[in-house]
C-alpha cells in the first residue's frame, strides 16, 4: 500500500512538472498550483498574501460580468494623435489626486461600486480640467443604487453604477472616516496597514452588511447631500477592442474594467498576470489607467481595491494586453461629465 501511494504521489509530481492543457491545469489547487505557476510561467511573481486571500473571498457572481443592460457601446476619436507605446494616467494628469489613490473595499463585495467611484473621480477631474479635484463616494453608490445595481456587498453591475451617476448623481467621498467629504467609505481596512496609515483592527470573517442609504452627509460637513451631488451626462460600454480602450483612456481618463478571476490571481505579487492554472473563482471590477510594453510583452496597468499591501507598487497590477485576457477587453465601462 505504501509503495502504491508513493507511486501515485510520484505520478502527480510528474504531471505538475509537465506543461498541462489549460483544462487540466485549472484543476490544480494549493501547493500544486503554486509549484506549477512557478515552473510554467515567468511573467508574474507568485506568492500567497493575506490581502489576496481576503479579496478572493469577496468576488462577484459571474452574472455581473459583460452585462450591457441596454447601455450604448461607444468609440472615441483622437484625430491625428498617435497613441504612445507606454501610457500612465498618473503621469498625464499629475494634479488629479484621485488617480493614484488606492481604495480598500474591506470585507465587502463592493468592487463594482468602488472601482466605478474611482474611475468617476478621475474622469471628473480630467474633464473639468482640475476644477473638481476630490473623490466621489463609493458608499453613495453602494448604499443608494439599490436593486437596479445588484446586491450591495454581494456584488453589482458596473454599468448600473454609471447610470446611477447620470440619473441621481454621486456625492463626495473618500477613505474610511475621512473628513471634508460628504460620505466616506463605510468600512475600515482589514489588518495592519502600510506605514503611516491608521490601524483600525481586524475585520469580521463574514461579509459586512450593505450600508443603509442615508440621504444626508456626515456630521460636520457643511453641504447638504442633495447639493453635494455631481452628475454625469452619459454611461456606456467601451467598444470591445484594445485600441478603442486605449483611445478612451488617453482622451477621457481611466475606465472601469471587469474580468474573470481564477485561483492563480490569488497568488499574484507582481509582474504581468495571465491566467495559467487554477479554477474559475468569480468576477471582479477594477480601474484601468494605462498600458505599456515590457520585454516585448504588452500589458494593461490596473488599480485594484484590496489596499496598498496587495500587488505591485502599492495596490496595482498588470495584465496581458491584446488577447482579451480573462475577458477583460470585452468588459470596460465609462461615462462622461461634459
Amino acid at each position: 500500500m505504501r509503495l502504491f501511494l508513493l507511486l501515485i504521489g510520484t505520478a502527480l509530481a510528474v504531471n505538475i512538472d509537465k506543461k498541462l492543457p489549460l483544462y487540466e491545469a485549472e484543476k490544480l489547487t494549493g501547493e500544486d498550483l503554486v509549484a506549477y505557476l512557478k515552473k510554467h510561467q515567468k511573467l508574474f511573481e507568485v506568492g500567497e498574501t493575506p490581502e489576496g486571500n481576503r479579496g478572493m473571498q469577496h468576488l462577484m457572481d459571474p452574472k455581473y460580468l459583460r452585462a450591457i443592460r441596454g447601455a450604448p457601446v461607444k468609440t472615441v476619436d483622437i484625430g491625428d494623435e498617435q497613441l504612445p507605446e507606454n501610457f500612465d494616467a498618473r503621469d498625464k494628469w499629475p494634479n488629479c489626486i484621485s488617480i493614484p489613490y488606492i481604495r480598500d473595499q474591506s470585507n465587502c463585495g463592493s468592487c463594482w461600486a468602488v472601482s466605478a467611484a474611482s474611475a468617476m473621480s478621475d474622469r471628473l477631474c480630467v474633464q473639468s480640467e482640475g476644477k473638481f479635484n476630490s473623490y466621489l463616494s463609493d458608499t453613495d453608490i453602494l448604499a443608494c443604487c439599490g436593486s437596479d445595481c445588484g446586491y450591495g456587498c454581494e456584488g453589482g453591475y458596473p454599468i448600473e453604477a454609471w447610470k446611477y451617476l447620470v440619473k441621481y448623481g454621486v456625492v463626495t467621498g473618500g477613505r474610511y472616516r475621512e473628513k471634508g467629504v460628504c460620505k466616506p467609505y463605510a468600512f475600515h481596512p482589514c489588518g495592519k496597514p502600510v506605514e503611516g496609515e491608521i490601524y483600525y483592527g481586524e475585520c469580521p470573517t463574514s461579509t459586512w452588511p450593505t450600508p443603509r442609504c442615508e440621504k444626508f452627509c456626515q456630521r460636520g460637513y457643511p453641504i447638504l447631500w442633495k447639493q453635494d451631488k455631481h452628475y454625469g451626462i452619459s454611461a456606456y460600454k467601451v467598444a470591445f477592442d484594445e485600441t478603442e480602450i486605449m483611445k478612451e483612456i488617453y482622451k477621457n481618463g481611466p475606465v472601469q474594467a471587469s474580468f474573470e478571476v481564477y485561483a492563480d490571481f490569488r497568488e499574484y505579487k507582481g509582474g504581468i498576470y495571465h491566467h495559467t492554472a487554477g479554477s474559475f473563482s468569480g468576477g471582479h471590477a477594477v480601474k484601468l489607467l494605462g498600458w505599456g510594453v515590457e520585454n516585448g510583452e504588452k500589458y494593461w496597468l490596473l488599480a485594484n481595491s484590496w489596499g496598498k499591501k496587495w500587488g505591485e507598487n502599492g495596490g496595482y497590477f498588470r495584465m496581458l494586453r491584446g488577447v482579451n485576457e480573462c475577458n477583460m477587453e470585452n468588459d470596460t465601462t465609462a461615462g462622461m461629465f461634459y
